[in-house]
């Protein structure tokens, strides 16, 4: 492990100041995906900035404003301490589900929201320092694009990399249409809708969101919803501490027995979580059928451009969406 300076705060402007002035400086919240990335020789910050000891833990009923009827998640709660929560199990139980879902109990407890939102991909040609890797070290190539990539993206990837994002809470969170709060490094603060956090790959895959170097995450919202149907459905090759090949957000609000509006989001196919567009759209105004389901499913996969290994994630996905908007329909909110 390179050797590096550490650093404490407990001002939430000191610590964007200081990572601000070391642009080879990095935050430490949880430190589940960073120290581990250290350890492999991945990552090499020069100075870690301690942030566990910023207020950032809250998880709080938004009462005014626009968001009024949401909540707000601090951007340092750690994962299962969210999952948990009163508020959350009974108002976007998906989330819930969804972070239940990834790494863990032992690493969930670690974990940050925030740090969840900014991990780094898993794919094992990023994490082997020997291979090529435009994510790890750009200009080198993709060694996955044309390696062993049963796991990789089948959406969204371009030929500098085939890698997809990790996170089972994002995918929720892409669902929920949540959106991040952020710590400018003006002394500013920004919001960013979660559909414009993470970013595809194209020409620069090194960039895995749109923050720029120094900025926080403080706090994720998560507005109300009329969302009364919502599942997580997360398919993996064993039953536990395993990262998606496919995983499903699905949500219907339902009038009647029609579909006014779907929402639907994938992990384990993108470098980022795919918002099902086309399949929401289709869906609006249907009945709420497995024919249905099955047909949006297709229409959304027919847009996915399979690698070699993994053209399997074509049928598995249309399987798992149709999958999770009938588990969706059996299982009201609350």
């Amino acid at each position: 492990m390179t050797p590096f300076k550490y650093s404490k705060t407990s001002d939430i402007s000191s610590a964007v100041k200081m990572t601000m002035a070391n642009e080879q400086a990095q935050y430490l919240a949880g430190g589940t995906n960073l120290l581990d990335l250290m350890k492999e020789d991945v990552e090499h910050p020069t100075e870690l900035v301690d942030i566990t000891h910023l207020n950032l833990t809250g998880i709080n009923p938004v009462l005014t404003g626009p968001n009024k009827g949401g909540v707000s998640i601090g951007g340092l709660g750690k994962n299962t301490v969210t999952a948990n929560h009163p508020l959350i199990r009974r108002n976007f139980p998906i989330l819930s589900q969804a972070i239940l879902a990834g790494a863990s109990m032992q690493i969930r407890n670690m974990a940050t929201n925030g740090g969840n939102l900014n991990q780094r991909t898993r794919c094992p040609y990023f994490y082997e320092v020997s291979m090529p890797c435009n994510k790890r070290a750009p200009g080198t190539g993709c060694g996955a694009l044309e390696g062993m990539n049963r796991t990789h993206a089948i959406f969204g990837w371009s030929d500098k990399c085939v890698a997809v994002h990790p996170s089972d809470m994002c995918v929720a969170l892409a669902a929920l249409d949540a959106t991040v709060e952020v710590q400018g490094t003006d002394g500013k603060k920004r919001s960013i809708p979660f559909r414009d956090y993470h970013r595809l790959p194209e020409n620069t895959p090194e960039k895995d969101n749109n923050l720029e170097h120094g900025e926080l995450v403080t706090a994720i919202q998560i507005p109300a919803n009329n969302f009364k149907h919502s599942y997580y459905l997360k398919v993996r090759d064993r039953a536990s501490y395993a990262f998606a090949l496919v995983s499903v957000a699905a949500m219907l609000e339902m009038d009647g027995a029609t579909i006014k509006q779907a929402r639907i989001a994938l992990g384990g196919v993108a470098h980022k979580p795919w918002r099902a567009f086309t399949a929401e759209e289709f869906l609006a105004g249907k009945a709420a059928t497995e024919a249905n389901f099955g047909q949006a499913a297709e229409l959304e996969m027919k847009a996915a451009k399979p690698l070699k290994y993994n053209e399997f994630k074509i049928e598995l996905g249309t399987r798992a969406v149709t999958k999770a908007l009938m588990q969706a329909m059996n299982e009201g909110k609350g």
